[in-house]
């Protein structure tokens, strides 16, 4: 959906009305998390976590205007100010920041709450395209290879030591649009290897999965070429494997804080795990989504929601809210919306001419969808409790801002693409 002519000449309309869907849906839902049927409130009522949410949409809307009245190139232009700006921040949050459940991730302005960790995701998004897009740039080389990988990990390295590795784990995400624009494949496989081995690990006794590594190199080792120049790689890949195997479980056992353990054991030993104490967010969440049944309880009839059964369910666990008030049905056409939100971004990102605008809306589509995956997944016991929000549709203002940042930048940039030259 494309208007030409005006302030919003070439503004794609399509996404607007996803995002504006979202946003009011994930309002109403907020307020449903926290409806007190003893108590006569109003979804306005400022003291309420949605009549704050609302505040947060209404200066969303002052940044999506500023956003479209601001000159496009900026935005690249000042991608490396706002990178270092919000790597200063990083650092002086861990200085006077808020504590808030045990991270040091906030700042605290009067009533309200700002996570600078949000805004970095944004800025490092803008820095990576600036410098992808850079003359002579390949990520075939090595050099270019390192350079974007210290861009990602820098922040990942901030806030992990908040500690909060939910934040972090999402900037893997922008592997995605770095594998797009030609990042090897190798590394990305040898992460998931290393993935893969950290829940063996955990769920195989380490005697036995030291036999699996060796019969797998011996077997690899009787199909390759017997030449030394094939075997010994494979030799170093499976010495590697094993000293891993001992360091994964040594980061389980020593590195690890309790609560961190109880949230992988709640997912990959749920036998293992108290359901009153560290098992009763997730215990609660999926009996809130399972109770929703298909077409659900009806608008504020939730009796998990209602009575506050399911901790953090207005940020963390906003999905609960609606699957047991809107049912199979109604979770269907929220994932269906995300869906469709996601193909659109991925149809701008690829009809972009110039390499910048291109990489940055794969980096969008790449963090939402993260968090989008991640979310809904830990709410039904696929992935660990994690504590990322639900794009557009959890309480809290440095997500709705970051994230309407992040988005209609995009749509900023794509409704000039025709201006810019193509460097690509």
């Amino acid at each position: 959906m494309r208007r030409e002519g005006g302030l919003l000449g070439g503004l794609d309309w399509t996404t607007v009305l996803l995002y504006l869907a979202l946003v009011i849906w994930g309002w109403f839902n907020i307020y449903a998390s926290v409806y007190d049927p003893e108590t006569v409130t109003n979804i306005l009522d400022i003291s309420l976590s949605s009549g704050k949410q609302l505040l947060w949409i209404g200066t969303a809307v002052i940044l999506i205007a500023l956003i479209l009245i601001i000159d496009f190139r900026i935005y690249e232009s000042f991608a490396p100010i706002l990178y270092l700006l919000f790597i200063v921040l990083l650092l002086a949050v861990l200085v006077v920041g808020t504590k808030v459940n045990g991270a040091r991730a906030w700042f605290q302005i009067g009533a309200f709450r700002l996570q600078p960790s949000e805004f970095a995701k944004f800025a490092t998004a803008l820095v990576l395209a600036k410098y992808i897009s850079g003359t002579n740039v390949k990520l075939t080389n090595f050099r270019n290879q390192f350079v974007s990988v210290i861009i990602l990990l820098v922040p990942v390295g901030l806030i992990l030591v908040q500690p909060d590795a939910g934040s972090a784990m999402v900037f893997f995400a922008l592997l995605i649009p770095l594998y797009r624009e030609g990042f090897p494949a190798l590394y990305i496989i040898t992460g998931l290897t290393i993935i893969s081995l950290l829940i063996l690990t955990y769920l195989i006794t380490k005697i036995y999965l030291i036999i699996g590594v060796g019969v797998f190199m011996a077997l690899i080792i009787l199909l390759v070429d017997k030449s030394r120049k094939r075997i010994i790689p494979v030799v170093l890949i499976g010495i590697m494997s094993v000293g891993f195997i001992f360091a994964a479980d040594y980061l389980y056992q020593d590195v690890l804080k309790d609560y961190q353990r109880s949230r992988i054991d709640a997912i990959l030993k749920p036998n293992t795990v108290d359901k009153q104490a560290e098992g009763w967010n997730l215990e609660q969440s999926k009996i809130a989504i399972g109770s929703g049944g298909i077409s659900g309880k009806g608008f504020l009839n939730g009796t998990q929601t209602k009575f506050g059964y399911v901790p953090e369910q207005s940020t963390d666990f906003i999905f609960s809210t609606l699957a047991e008030e809107r049912g199979w049905i109604g979770s269907l056409l929220l994932i269906a919306l995300f869906l469709t939100l996601l193909l659109r971004i991925i149809h701008i990102a690829e009809r972009q001419k110039y390499k910048f605008a291109r990489m940055y809306g794969y980096s969008v589509a790449a963090i939402i969808f993260f968090h989008f995956t991640v979310n809904i997944a830990m709410t039904i016991g696929l992935f660990p409790v994690v504590g990322i929000p639900l794009p557009f549709f959890s309480y809290g203002g440095s997500s709705l801002w970051s994230f309407t940042i992040m988005l209609f930048v995009l749509l900023k940039i794509d409704m000039h693409r025709s201006q810019v030259l193509m460097r690509s």
